[in-house]
């Protein structure tokens, strides 16, 4: 198996995320947008191989997908790190030849104490049960069989998260049963309701076929 992390200034969250990866004694590649800060020095002093790629998450996502060298693939963001115990959860999916054909997700759950955060999470969770649309944020787990049938990453600027789970199809995806714990810096920067509201309207508006591009300027 092989972890892709796409990066961008992810210096204050990578290590945590390296930390909890090192657990599945897995390949781990870090793709770079064109960091700033220590983000790529982190990972090399991790032993991670680093891949420069175009900045956009969409962009170095499908970069890493066609330099990723495992049979199976794990895509991770850099500020999301899975809880402990993952790896068994996830060697317990692999073993399994018939999940060579889906993929598989982690619950999501959030870094914060505040209510906000658990009212989130089980909105999350029902979105990716009935809906079958995790988010990034909850990882992604698949064969490159799989990835290489269904077309992959795209390397769109916003929504390339959506866009591959929907080719995937719902009745594909399976739940792991461990969470991916993620920042919510974003939540207490934006407010918890304003941040949420934006992250609905920008997947209402690829629904409705506007150029991720354009979604995009809705979702900064």
């Amino acid at each position: 198996m092989t972890i892709v992390i796409p990066t961008l200034n992810a210096a204050a969250a990578l290590p945590r995320t390296l930390a909890a990866c090192a657990e599945a004694e897995a390949a781990i590649l870090v793709v770079d947008g064109g960091s700033s800060d220590a983000t790529r020095a982190i990972a090399a002093a991790a032993g991670c191989p680093v891949l420069p790629a175009a900045r956009g998450r969409g962009t170095q996502l499908a970069a890493g997908g066609a330099a990723a060298t495992g049979h199976w693939l794990l895509f991770l963001h850099a500020d999301t790190r899975p809880a402990r115990g993952w790896s068994a959860a996830v060697r317990h999916f692999m073993a399994d030849p018939g999940n060579r054909h889906r993929a598989a997700h982690f619950a999501f759950a959030l870094d914060d104490p505040a209510p906000q955060a658990r009212r989130l999470e089980r909105l999350v969770a029902w979105r990716s049960r009935r809906l079958g649309l995790p988010y990034g944020d909850q990882g992604l787990l698949l064969s490159r069989a799989l990835y290489e049938a269904v077309g992959g990453y795209r390397p769109l600027p916003l929504m390339e998260d959506v866009d591959l789970v929907r080719r995937i199809g719902r009745r594909r995806l399976a739940a792991l049963p461990v969470a991916a714990v993620t920042s919510a810096e974003r939540w207490r920067r934006d407010g918890w309701y304003r941040r949420s509201a934006r992250n609905l309207l920008c997947l209402a508006l690829w629904f409705l076929g506007l150029p991720p591009r354009w979604i995009a300027r809705v979702y900064a």
